[in-house]
C-alpha cells in the first residue's frame, strides 16, 4: 500500500479520493473488468471508497477486517450491491467486530467467521480461508 511500511508516500492517497482513484487506475492499468476485490487491514483506505463509488465495476468484495469502515454510514453501505463476503478470525476482538457492525449493512452479503483464526485469519488458517474464498468466487456470475 503506498504510503505505509517502507513504500514512498504518495501524494494521490492522502484524501479518500485520490485512494479510490489511485485503486481505479491501478484497476484500469492492469486491464482488469469486474475484479474480485480481497481487502484485508489497511487495504480498507483503499477499497472502502471504491466500493462505495464504483462497485458497480467489481463482481465481487472480500473484507478482511479492513480499517476505516466507521468512516461512512449505515445509508452509504446500503447504496451498495455488490456481493460481499464478510471474513474475519474470531480471535480478532479489535477491529473484526468494528467491521462487521459497519459492513453487515451491505445487502449482498454474507458472512464466515474462521475459528482460532486472529487478525490475519487467511495465515492462521489458510484451508479455512480458502475454501471460503473459493466457496464464494464460485457462487459469483
Amino acid at each position: 500500500i503506498p504510503g505505509y511500511g517502507d513504500s514512498p508516500p504518495v501524494e494521490m492517497v492522502v484524501t479518500a479520493q485520490g485512494r479510490r482513484t489511485f485503486l481505479d487506475l491501478v484497476l484500469q492499468e492492469l486491464g482488469m473488468q469486474r475484479p474480485v476485490l480481497v481487502s484485508p487491514s489497511m487495504s480498507g483506505r483503499f477499497a472502502l471508497p471504491f466500493l462505495l463509488a464504483n462497485g458497480h465495476q467489481l463482481a465481487g468484495f472480500v473484507p478482511i477486517a479492513p480499517v476505516g469502515t466507521k468512516d461512512y454510514t449505515a445509508e452509504q453501505y446500503r447504496g451498495v450491491q455488490t456481493p460481499t463476503l464478510i471474513l474475519y478470525g474470531d480471535r480478532d476482538t479489535r477491529l473484526a467486530p468494528q467491521a462487521l457492525q459497519n459492513l453487515q449493512h451491505l445487502p449482498e452479503h454474507r458472512v464466515v467467521v474462521l475459528s482460532g483464526a486472529g487478525h490475519a485469519c487467511y495465515l492462521d488458517k489458510p484451508e479455512d480461508f480458502h475454501q471460503a474464498l473459493l466457496g464464494f468466487l464460485h457462487q459469483l456470475k
